[in-house]
């Protein structure tokens, strides 16, 4: 490209070359010269193309387009395409009023301290509200106010700084991952090429050093490694010297910054040799150093991209396309075209692509990618379909109820997503000491040349060298995130979904375990067994009126009323009081349902003695301010595998209590038929909430398992909670955890990974630690050459992400 320099007329605006209106004042400084414009319009984009660096547009533009669309660099309007909400439906999620929250993808992301750069930077941005990015799968979750800001600033920003983001998309994932791996394969390809042929000729040298060869032939050998090692340097190393390059004009210390130092200075030193015929060359390590670190990094790729692949595989469930079923005729349609109330028709062995209600058909779907459990689940007419799973055995047809970002799958994601970019104390502690071991690197490199040169001058440079070269905080960085990746795949994999980043380091500390009852320890579906009249109203009129007043309510006691009455009164003024029950108004007359205590505040006089006693049963009230009216007693069945559930987790160590609002002797009896020995009926979630504050104030970590509205509370509260995966939306959005395969045996399974976890990010501090220890005192001693120092960095991150890998194997 050259500068063409076009000129503007004089009283013409710089920007886009109209005559300036007689009074306007509007200048922008381009280049240290202020340039006048001829409107507020062209003096914001020339502004904006100064800010963002892009000020070559005015230097290198041969004419000046007539249409203002054009005056807009190429660089910036393809960035303002990510600001159409056409396009943004696709994969930004609005959170609230002008809130949006989008899943990116970092390109350029080599270390610790460039994650640090990028939140860094991204977060000084007026109107960002979240932005974090997940070094191990270099994606990354941004939050902002597209009141003050939009996306294609974000965008821009990230790439001022030398990175480049763009929105998440899997194909787009997979072909920047195969981009990578294909940039990555050539870089080694072209080093090893030149180490090869470097080495073959130094042998030659060495040899000829302690024989007969004369100067002549040496110095023609010598030039000929400069020749094969020149490529190497300026094409293999290049993503170093980039890299390197980028930190150090942000004023920032990156992992490549030694490294670059280490290359350049070796070739540099034995240009310098080569051109004056004097000292030493070191091609064969330079070479070596670069196919060495080139090779340690492309493994930890694939390691790297094998950890994250739970989550990618998640979002390739859904498929592209549907058939839609029209007038009798069958459509092919991309799934993004899909509507509320769409009949579709899937077929065996394809993939349901929306959330809805079989409506033709009876089958079998795989649910195993979702939940974990690998039994086929039956369907038939008006049961629930989740997209992403597989029909099994015969055609289905399925009315579409949640498509595109309201479906189950795409929050499952979303959570996902959330756990991987949220940092657990751990990480954030390794990732603030990386970023401040590289000037300790430089500090100490330089100590032990200023030591050397003092003492034996010609092995200085080279042990100074290998002390850039040996340190690892990379591996250090690494630690953490690699554990906590494989971790959350592979309990996605068995249906328990991680939705906060600290939730499996807490899991792992856990020595005490509440379970709410209903919905929990019990399947939840509840069944009336037994209605008994209180007053003058029938069965069926109390009915009714049960079932319009739990219309209000999601709590498992409310679908079974619901179920009692086709035709349930229309009570007006619903309240769904959290563990009270529900209260309205009918025909004038207020009424309530739910506990003893509740609806005794309304009628105003006790129970009648007629009532019978509840036994192992649940029992539920119907009054109005005219007395009694009713009592449901109802009654469900425990889940087969919780006995054995609480068994393995009270043999590690946890204590298991049982708190219920459910009555006293119920609750009694479910905790003696399962072995728990502390329970507490008649639980509202204030004293469910109050107990587990008694219980962290004796030092207890404690973890809270629930499914119900009424167990937000202390869903929130605990330390870490886990939400059924059939339970209330409010108690998913409460818990860190959300146990999707219903399977209770999975939580001493996610107990015991949280543990093993823990286990194996202490073991990577302690072999990046132990390393360090060991390889600094060395490589300072002179003991280490600097391609031994390459493999020992290299291999240091290796070992981390291998021993983080074992995770994954059960």
């Amino acid at each position: 490209m050259t500068e063409t320099a076009l000129q503007v007329a004089p009283g013409d605006c710089f920007h886009c070359g109209q005559p300036i209106p007689p009074g306007s004042h509007y200048f922008v400084r381009i280049d240290h010269q202020p340039r006048e414009m001829c409107c507020t319009g062209c003096q914001a984009v020339a502004t904006a193309i100064v800010e963002n660096n892009l000020t070559d547009y005015y230097r290198f533009r041969t004419e000046i387009s007539d249409r203002p669309d054009d005056l807009v660099p190429e660089a910036l309007r393809q960035l303002q395409v990510y600001d159409a909400p056409e396009l943004q439906k696709s994969f930004v999620r609005e959170t609230g009023t002008n809130i949006r929250e989008a899943s990116l993808i970092l390109e350029g992301i080599v270390c610790a301290a460039c994650v640090w750069l990028n939140e860094h930077h991204v977060k000084q941005l007026d109107g960002v509200l979240d932005f974090r990015i997940n070094y191990s799968t270099h994606r990354a979750t941004l939050k902002w106010d597209n009141e003050r800001l939009h996306l294609s600033q974000v965008l821009q920003a990230i790439s001022e700084i030398g990175y480049h983001a763009h929105p998440f998309d899997p194909g787009r994932l997979e072909s920047l991952q195969k981009k990578e791996k294909s940039a990555a394969l050539r870089r080694i390809a072209i080093a090893g090429l030149g180490m090869m042929q470097v080495m073959m000729i130094a042998v030659a040298m060495y040899i000829g050093a302690v024989s007969d060869m004369d100067t002549g032939m040496r110095d023609f050998l010598r030039w000929i490694s400069l020749v094969m090692t020149t490529p190497v340097v300026f094409y293999s190393a290049r993503v170093f010297f980039s890299s390197a390059w980028r930190d150090l004009r942000r004023g920032r210390f990156g992992m490549d910054v030694p490294v670059s130092l280490a290359i350049a200075i070796a070739f540099t030193a034995s240009v310098w040799a080569t051109f004056t015929g004097g000292g030493e060359v070191y091609f064969d390590s330079v070479t070596m150093f670069t196919f060495f670190l080139l090779t340690g990094r492309y493994l930890e790729m694939a390691a790297r991209h094998k950890s994250g692949q739970v989550a990618e595989e998640l979002v390739r469930l859904m498929p592209a396309t549907a058939t839609r079923l029209r007038d009798g005729e069958q459509e092919v349609i991309p799934v993004s075209q899909l509507e509320l109330g769409d009949q579709v028709l899937i077929k065996p062995g394809e993939v349901v692509p929306a959330d809805g209600v079989v409506t033709d058909g009876t089958s079998s779907t795989n649910e195993s990618l979702l939940t974990g459990e690998s039994l086929p689940c039956h369907k038939q007419c008006g049961d629930a379909l989740v997209g992403g799973t597989v029909n099994m055995e015969s055609p289905l047809t399925m009315r579409v109820d949640k498509v595109g970002d309201s479906t189950v799958l795409a929050a499952i994601i979303r959570l996902l997503e959330r756990a991987q970019a949220e940092k657990p104390e751990l990480a954030r502690l390794a990732e603030k000491v990386a970023s401040r071991f590289v000037p300790l690197i430089l500090v100490t490199a330089l100590a032990v040349f200023a030591w050397w040169y003092q003492h034996q001058p010609t092995e200085a440079f080279w042990i100074a060298l290998s002390v850039l070269v040996i340190t690892c905080p990379c591996a250090f960085s690494l630690a953490t995130p690699a554990a906590l990746t494989a971790a959350t795949g592979l309990l996605t994999s068995k249906g328990v979904l991680t939705t906060r980043g600290h939730a499996l380091e807490t899991l792992a500390r856990i020595n005490h375990i509440i379970f709410d009852k209903t919905g929990t320890l019990t399947h939840g579906h509840l069944e009336v067994v037994d209605v008994q009249t209180l007053g003058a109203d029938s069965t069926a009129v109390c009915q009714q009126l049960a079932a319009g007043l739990e219309m209000a309510s999601e709590h498992p006691v409310a679908h079974a009323i619901v179920r009692l009455s086709d035709s349930p009164a229309s009570v007006v003024d619903l309240t769904a009081e959290s563990g009270r029950g529900v209260k309205g108004v009918y025909a004038g007359k207020h009424y309530r349902i739910g506990t003893h205590a509740f609806v005794e505040e309304l009628t105003g006089c006790q129970l009648p003695e007629k009532v019978s006693a509840a036994g192992e049963r649940s029992q539920i009230f119907l009054g109005s301010d005219a007395g009694w009216l009713a009592v449901f007693s109802l009654a469900d069945q425990l889940r087969a595998e919780a006995a054995q559930m609480v068994a393995e987790l009270q043999a590690m160590g946890v204590t298991v209590t049982l708190l219920s609002g459910d009555s006293p002797n119920v609750v009694a009896a479910v905790a003696q038929q399962l072995g728990i020995a502390h329970a507490h009926g008649g639980q509202l979630p204030d004293a469910k909430l109050a107990y587990l504050r008694d219980l962290q104030a004796q030092g207890a970590v404690v973890a809270m398992v629930g499914d119900g509205v009424n167990d937000a509370p202390v869903l929130a509260g605990a330390p870490v909670s886990i939400a059924m995966g059939s339970g209330s939306q409010l108690a998913q959005a409460s818990a860190d955890m959300v146990l999707l395969s219903e399977n209770l045996r999975q939580l001493p399974f996610a107990v015991r990974t949280a543990r093993r976890m823990q286990t194996i990010i202490k073991q990577n501090f302690l072999w990046t630690i132990a390393y360090n220890l060991v390889a600094i005192p060395l490589a300072a001693t002179g003991m280490i050459a600097p391609w031994m120092a390459a493999i020992g960095m290299s291999a240091s991150s290796l070992v981390v992400v291998l021993n983080s890998l074992r995770l994954k194997n059960e």
